[in-house]
C-alpha cells in the first residue's frame, strides 16, 4: 500500500508539474533551469520538440541515478523518466494557449505548480527525472543539500538561454526559480518540523520528571555552568511538535514561573515519538 501510494505521488507530481510548464511557462516563453530548460534551448537552436530533448536527458540521467542511488530510485524515478515528457506534451497539446499573458503571474503560478510537483516526488524517495537526478546524487556521494545544488544548476542552464532570451525573461526566470525550489523545500519538510526547547531551572529535576510523565515526551539533560554566579546545575532539552509547545510552557511555567526558556524551529526530527512509535518514558527509562 505504501509503494502503491508513493507511486500515486510520482504520478501526481509529475503531473502537476507539467501543467506549470505547459500551461504557464512554456506559453510565456519563460527561461527555465533543469533538464526543461536544457529542452528549451535545444528546442531554440534546432527546432526540436522541448518534450523530445526532455525524453533523451531523462533517460541518460536516470541511467546515471540508478547507478549510484540504487534499485529503489531506479523503480520509482523510472515513472518519471517516461511519464513526464508524455505528460507535457499532453498539457501542451490540451492547453495551446498561454493561460495568462502576464509573464509575472506565469512566473509565480507556474514557479508554485512545477515546486509542488517537484516537491510530491523528492518527498517520497524519487525523482522528476533530469536535472534533479545530479542534485540528488551530489548530496549522496557529497553531503551537498539538494536546495543549493539545484540552485547552482538552474542558475548555470538560465545562462545559457541568457543568449536568446533576454534580460527581461531572464530577470522573471530568477523569480521562478526562486519560488519552485523554496516550495521544494516546503513540500519535502512539510510535516517533519519540529520545535526544540532549552529549559534552564533551578527546578530542573521537577521539570524534567513532569515533561516526561505528563506530555510523554523524551528528555536530556546537558551539564552547564551559569556565567554569572559560576554555578553548576542543568539544562533540560527536549523537541515536541508546534501543538505540544502551549501545553509544555504552561506546565515550566506552573512549575518555576522564573524559567528560561529557549525555543528553536528545527527542520526535521528523527528517532522514538517522531519517525518511530512514540512511547511512555517513566523515570527509570529516562536518558
Amino acid at each position: 500500500m505504501k509503494r502503491m501510494a508513493n507511486m500515486g505521488c510520482v504520478f501526481l507530481g509529475n503531473t502537476i508539474s507539467a501543467l506549470g510548464i505547459g500551461g504557464f511557462l512554456i506559453p510565456a516563453g519563460m527561461m527555465m533551469g533543469g533538464a526543461t530548460g536544457i529542452g528549451l534551448a535545444v528546442n531554440h537552436y534546432t527546432g526540436l520538440p522541448v518534450s523530445a530533448s526532455l525524453a533523451v536527458l531523462n533517460v541518460v540521467l536516470f541511467l546515471a541515478g540508478a547507478a549510484v542511488l540504487g534499485k529503489g530510485f531506479a523503480l520509482m524515478t523510472i515513472i518519471s523518466t517516461f511519464y513526464s515528457p508524455f505528460i507535457l506534451e499532453v498539457v501542451q497539446q490540451t492547453v495551446p494557449s498561454p493561460m495568462t499573458d502576464d509573464p509575472m503571474l506565469a512566473a509565480v503560478v507556474g514557479g508554485l505548480l512545477v515546486g509542488v510537483g517537484m516537491g510530491l516526488v523528492l518527498r517520497v524517495g524519487a525523482s522528476t527525472g533530469g536535472m534533479d537526478i545530479p542534485p540528488l546524487i551530489l548530496n549522496r556521494k557529497a553531503g551537498i543539500p539538494v536546495g543549493a545544488s539545484m540552485y547552482v544548476f538552474d542558475f548555470a542552464i538560465l545562462a545559457v538561454q541568457a543568449a536568446f532570451g533576454g534580460l527581461e525573461r531572464m530577470l522573471y526566470s530568477v523569480i521562478l526559480i526562486i519560488v519552485y525550489t523554496a516550495v521544494i523545500d516546503k513540500i519535502i519538510t512539510m510535516g517533519t518540523a519540529q520545535t526544540q526547547v532549552k529549559i534552564i531551572s533551578e527546578k530542573y529535576e521537577e521539570i524534567n520528571l513532569a515533561i516526561q510523565t505528563r506530555l510523554d515526551r523524551g528528555t536530556t539533560l546537558l551539564a552547564m555552568k551559569g556565567g554569572y554566579l559560576g554555578k553548576e546545575s542543568y539544562e533540560i532539552m527536549t523537541v515536541l511538535s508546534s501543538r505540544e509547545l502551549p501545553k509544555l510552557s504552561s506546565l515550566v511555567t506552573e512549575l518555576d514561573p522564573k524559567a528560561f526558556l529557549i525555543i528553536n524551529r528545527v527542520s526535521e526530527v528523527r528517532g522514538r515519538g517522531f519517525t518511530l512509535g512514540k512511547r511512555f518514558l517513566d523515570r527509570g527509562q529516562a536518558g
